[in-house]
C-alpha cells in the first residue's frame, strides 16, 4: 500500500507538469468522446434497425421446412422463395413448436412475388364507354344514361386528339418517316368529325376500330412485379406492431383481401407527374435541396414539363375547358394550348414551387386519377404456382400499409400483404379439400387416369379410339351440400368469410415466432432444431438476422463499419500515445536515473510510468466520458436527420435519436485506458533500462 501511495502522489504531481502529458491527456479525452459517441450510435442505429426488422415482418426467429433446397430470404430474395418447401399443416406446426419453452406467439407467413398489370388509359376508358352504351341500350342506366355516354365519349375523343397532336409534333420536329404511316392513317381517320358525327350509328364496331386501331398506339400500361406477404392478417397485424395501415381498412377477419404497401402505392402506382412533384417536395422540404443547384431536382422538372401527355389523357372536354381557364388565370396568359399551359405551370423554380404544388393538388389534382390502383379496387394477381403453370386470382384492396422505418426501403418497403387463402390458391398447392374437388369433378367428366407409362399407347395406339364429346353448360357436380365443391360454386370467394381452422389448417412457407425473452433466441432456435431432429418435425429454425436475407446484412454491415472506424481510431491513438510517452521518457533520462541510484528497483520505474499514465487516462477519460455523455443527449434531444433515403433505413426513421447507457459510458472509458496501457508499456519498459550512472552525467 505504502508503495502504491508513493506512486498516486507521483503521477499526481507529474499530471500537468510537462506538455506532452498534457498532449497525451487530450489524446485520451478525444479518444473516450469518439469512443463513447460512436458505441452511442451504433447501438442506437443497431437498436432501431433491430426493432424495424423484427417488428415489421421477421420477428424474433424464423421457422421454415428443413427440406428446403435453398436458405430462408425474407427479402432480397426475388425467386429464391421458390426453393423454400412447403409446410403442409400450420396448425400442426403451430404445435410443435409450443412444446418448446418460451415461445409466445407464431405467425403464418410465406413469401413470394407476382405479375400485375396496370392497364392502359385509353382501354380503361374504352370499357367504360362500352359499358355505358350497354347499359344505355339495357335500360338499366338511369334517366342521365345519355349524358354518360356522350361524356365517355368526348372523353375518348380528346384522347384521340392527344395522340394525333403527338404525332404531329414527332413529324414536325423529325420527319414524317417517324411516325408508321398505319399509326398515322389510323390515327387520322379517329381523329377526324366523320367517325364521330355517325359514332351512334354503329357504335360497337367503332368501338372495335378504337380498341384494334387506336388503343395499342398509346403504351402507357405496363408490368409489375410485386412482393407480397401471405399470412393471417388478423393474428399479423396484432404481432407486428410496427405495421400499420395508412390508408383505407384492415381487411375484414377471416375475408380475402389485399394490402398494398405504401411505398409502392406512391413509387409505382401514383401518376408520374405528381410523384416527381412530391419528390421535389420532400428534397426541398427536409433535406434542404435547392432545383437551382441540384441536377436530380431539375431533371424532375424537367420531365414534368416535358411529360404532359398523361394529365392530357385523363381530362375530358369539360376538365380541359376548367383547367385551361384556371391556369390562364394562374399565370396571367392568353395561351389557348392546354398542353403549353401545363408545360409552363410545370417548369418550376424554387421561388414559385411551393405556390404551384399547392395548386396543382388543390385545382388540378381533383380532375385526376392519382393511382392507377388505390383502395376499393379489385387487383388481379397472376402468379407462377409451385408446379409451374400460371395462376390469376381477383382480390380486393382494402388499404395501404406502411412499415414504420421501413417507408422508404426499396427492398422492404416493398412488401405487400396478403390474405393467406388467396396466398395458398396462387402457390397452387393441393390441399386435401383441392383433392376432393377434383376427384369429383374427374368423376362428374367421366375422365380416365392414364399411367405415364402408357400414356402415349392409351391416347393415340393400340388400337384404341379415343372420343371426345362437346357438351355445352357447366358440368353437374351434384347436390351434395356438404362438398367444398358446392360451396365454391354458391358463394363468391371474394365474399366468403373463413373460420379461423380452415386459415390455420393448410400450407405455409414459414413462420414469424415471437419469444417471451428475445435474448435467449439462440437458445430457443438450438431448442427447435434438436426437437426437430430428433421428433422428425422437418423443421429449420433460424435467427430474424440469418432470414432477413440482404437487410440483415445490410445491418451487419452497418455495426461493421462503424466498428472498423473505431478500430483505426485506436489504432492511430495507439501509435501517438507511444510516441508522446516516449518523448516523455526521453526526457525525464535523468530523474529516472536518479531514483534509480538512490535505490529504486525496475519494477517501481514501471509501475511508475504506467500508473502516471492511467492516471492521466482517469482524469481525461473522464472528462471525455462526461463531454460525450453531453453530446450524446443533446443529439438525442434534437435529433441527427436522415439526408437521404439511405440513412433514413439505417436511423428508422427520418431522425437518429441517439441515447447514452452505463454500458456505453464504461466501455469507452475501459477502451482507453486499455490502449493507454498498451501504448505506454514500450516507453515503461525502456525507461527502466536507463543506466543511473550514464542518466545522472547525461545533459539536459
Amino acid at each position: 500500500m505504502g508503495h502504491l501511495r508513493i506512486l498516486l502522489q507521483i503521477a499526481a504531481r507529474n499530471l500537468f507538469a510537462s506538455r506532452v502529458n498534457i498532449i497525451v491527456g487530450l489524446i485520451m479525452l478525444m479518444g473516450t468522446f469518439f469512443v463513447l459517441v460512436g458505441n452511442a450510435l451504433i447501438d442506437s442505429v443497431d437498436r432501431g434497425m433491430t426493432r424495424s426488422i423484427q417488428n415489421s415482418v421477421a420477428g424474433h426467429v424464423q421457422v421454415y421446412s428443413s427440406q428446403s433446397k435453398e436458405e430462408l430470404a425474407l427479402f432480397g430474395s426475388f425467386g429464391g422463395e421458390a426453393n423454400i418447401a412447403p409446410i403442409t399443416d400450420f396448425e400442426k406446426m403451430r404445435g410443435h413448436l409450443a412444446e418448446v419453452p418460451g415461445i409466445k406467439r407464431v405467425v403464418p407467413m410465406g413469401v413470394r412475388g407476382a405479375l400485375i398489370t396496370s392497364g392502359n388509359v385509353i382501354d380503361s376508358t374504352l370499357a367504360r364507354l362500352r359499358n355505358a352504351y350497354k347499359a344505355r341500350d339495357a335500360g338499366t342506366g338511369g334517366p342521365d344514361m345519355d349524358a354518360q355516354v356522350t361524356a365517355q365519349r368526348d372523353h375518348v375523343r380528346q384522347m384521340v386528339r392527344v395522340l394525333k397532336t403527338d404525332q404531329d409534333r414527332v413529324s414536325a420536329m423529325l420527319d414524317e418517316k417517324a411516325v408508321n404511316p398505319e399509326e398515322k392513317a389510323a390515327v387520322e381517320t379517329a381523329a377526324g368529325d366523320a367517325f364521330w358525327e355517325d359514332f351512334d350509328r354503329a357504335p360497337y364496331e367503332k368501338l372495335e376500330y378504337l380498341e384494334n386501331k387506336v388503343a395499342p398506339l398509346l403504351a402507357d400500361g405496363d408490368l409489375l412485379f410485386l412482393l407480397y406477404v401471405g399470412t393471417d392478417l388478423d393474428t399479423f397485424q396484432k404481432a407486428f406492431d410496427r405495421m400499420k395501415v395508412v390508408k383505407g381498412t384492415p381487411v375484414p377477419q377471416g375475408k380475402r383481401g389485399f394490402l398494398v404497401s405504401k411505398f409502392v402505392m406512391e413509387e409505382r402506382f401514383k401518376l408520374k407527374t405528381a410523384r416527381r412533384l412530391d419528390k421535389l417536395k420532400e428534397a426541398r422540404d427536409t433535406k434542404g435541396f435547392l432545383i437551382a443547384s441540384d441536377a436530380e431536382l431539375q431533371r424532375f422538372v424537367k420531365e414534368n414539363r416535358t411529360q404532359t401527355r398523361e394529365l392530357l389523357l385523363q381530362l375530358d372536354r369539360l376538365k380541359s375547358d376548367t383547367l385551361r381557364t384556371r391556369l390562364q388565370a394562374k399565370l396571367k396568359s392568353g395561351e389557348q394550348d392546354l398542353g403549353k399551359l401545363l408545360a409552363v405551370f410545370l417548369d418550376t423554380t424554387d421561388e414559385v414551387f411551393d405556390d404551384r404544388y399547392a395548386f396543382f393538388y388543390s385545382d388540378i389534382a381533383p380532375m385526376l386519377q392519382l393511382y392507377r390502383i388505390n383502395v376499393g379496387d379489385t387487383l388481379t394477381i397472376t402468379a407462377f404456382t409451385s408446379s409451374g403453370y400460371v395462376q390469376s386470382v381477383n382480390v380486393p384492396v382494402y388499404g395501404a400499409v406502411e412499415f414504420d422505418g421501413l417507408e422508404k426501403s426499396f427492398v422492404a418497403g416493398s412488401l405487400n400483404l396478403m390474405d393467406l387463402m388467396t396466398f395458398r390458391d396462387l402457390y397452387g398447392f393441393l390441399t386435401p379439400e383441392k383433392k376432393a374437388e377434383l376427384e369429383k369433378l374427374k368423376a362428374a367428366s367421366g375422365a380416365k387416369e392414364v399411367a405415364r407409362d402408357n400414356a402415349e399407347d392409351e391416347l393415340f395406339g393400340g388400337g384404341n379410339t379415343v372420343e371426345a364429346e362437346a357438351t355445352p353448360g357447366i358440368v353437374d357436380l351434384g347436390e351434395d351440400d356438404g362438398s367444398l365443391a358446392q360451396k365454391l360454386q354458391r358463394d363468391d370467394l371474394v365474399q366468403r368469410v373463413y373460420t379461423q381452422q380452415e386459415i390455420d389448417r393448410g400450407m405455409v412457407l414459414n413462420a414469424a415466432v415471437f419469444l417471451e425473452d428475445p435474448t435467449k433466441a439462440s437458445e430457443v432456435i438450438a431448442a427447435i432444431n434438436a426437437r426437430s431432429e430428433q421428433e422428425g418435425w422437418g423443421l429449420r429454425a433460424v435467427s430474424w438476422q440469418q432470414a432477413s436475407g440482404l437487410i440483415g446484412q445490410l445491418v451487419l454491415f452497418a455495426r461493421g463499419v462503424l466498428y472498423l472506424a473505431l478500430v483505426i481510431f485506436f489504432v492511430i491513438a495507439l501509435v501517438v500515445i507511444n510516441n508522446a510517452m516516449m518523448m516523455a521518457t526521453l526526457q525525464r533520462v535523468r530523474e529516472i536515473g536518479t531514483m534509480r541510484a538512490i535505490g529504486a528497483q525496475r519494477g517501481f520505474v514501471l509501475s511508475m510510468v504506467l500508473v502516471e499514465t492511467l492516471a492521466l487516462g482517469v482524469v481525461f477519460g473522464a472528462l471525455g466520458a462526461g463531454l460525450g455523455s453531453a453530446v450524446v443527449t443533446w443529439l438525442g434531444s434534437v435529433g441527427i436527420p436522415a439526408k437521404n433515403d439511405q440513412l433514413y433505413f439505417f436511423f428508422s426513421g427520418p431522425r437518429l435519436l441517439p441515447d447514452v447507457s452505463v454500458g456505453n459510458v464504461v466501455a469507452a472509458f475501459l477502451a482507453v485506458l486499455a490502449v493507454s496501457a498498451i501504448s505506454t508499456l514500450y516507453p515503461a519498459i525502456v525507461a527502466t533500462r536507463v543506466s543511473p550512472v550514464k542518466a545522472m552525467g547525461s545533459d539536459e
